[in-house]
């Protein structure tokens, strides 16, 4: 599998309604992959429609090779009051597997980035990874992100 970037040939742009079945997919996949958990697919496709029925859940993004769609992300928002502006965050990442360690990932976050660059409203980009995923921590390290400096707690029903 090369390691080289190949991202100059990616489109990456907002995700459509049509492609929310692939997006779905995408979804059952990583937690069968990343945690060993077999979801169901209704209520994943569900889950992801409802995002495009309600923009104000979040927006998902896609990253395209050849017109098909090769992966996809979910920002959804958090407001500070600190910064009186949005901060984004990147969930539900997933780029198939033979499309891996070619920049695709990479490729996602500058588009995003430069979004947010753009717009005084953003204030940032934040996502959380499982401590023992080394390559995707060192993915978010070369990209210029930060862990060092909150820590996560969650309580979830």
């Amino acid at each position: 599998m090369s390691t080289g970037d190949h991202s100059d040939d990616l489109e990456v742009r907002k995700a459509r309604p049509g492609e929310a079945a692939r997006i779905a997919s995408f979804q059952v996949a990583m937690a069968r992959e990343t945690e060993g958990l077999e979801l169901n697919p209704a209520v994943v496709e569900r889950g992801v429609a409802e995002v495009f029925r309600r923009p104000s859940l979040g927006r998902y993004f896609v990253a395209l090779r050849d017109g098909r769609v090769i992966a996809s992300l979910l920002i959804t928002y958090e407001w500070s009051d600190w910064r009186s502006a949005m901060v984004w965050w990147i969930q539900s990442v997933y780029v198939v597997p033979e499309e891996r360690r070619k920049g695709v990932f990479g490729r996602m976050y500058r588009h995003l980035h430069e979004r947010v660059m753009a717009d005084p409203d953003i204030s940032g980009l934040r996502l959380y990874v499982d401590k023992s995923n080394t390559v995707a921590r060192k993915v978010y390290q070369r990209l210029g992100m930060d862990g060092d400096h909150y820590a996560l707690y969650e309580w979830m029903k």
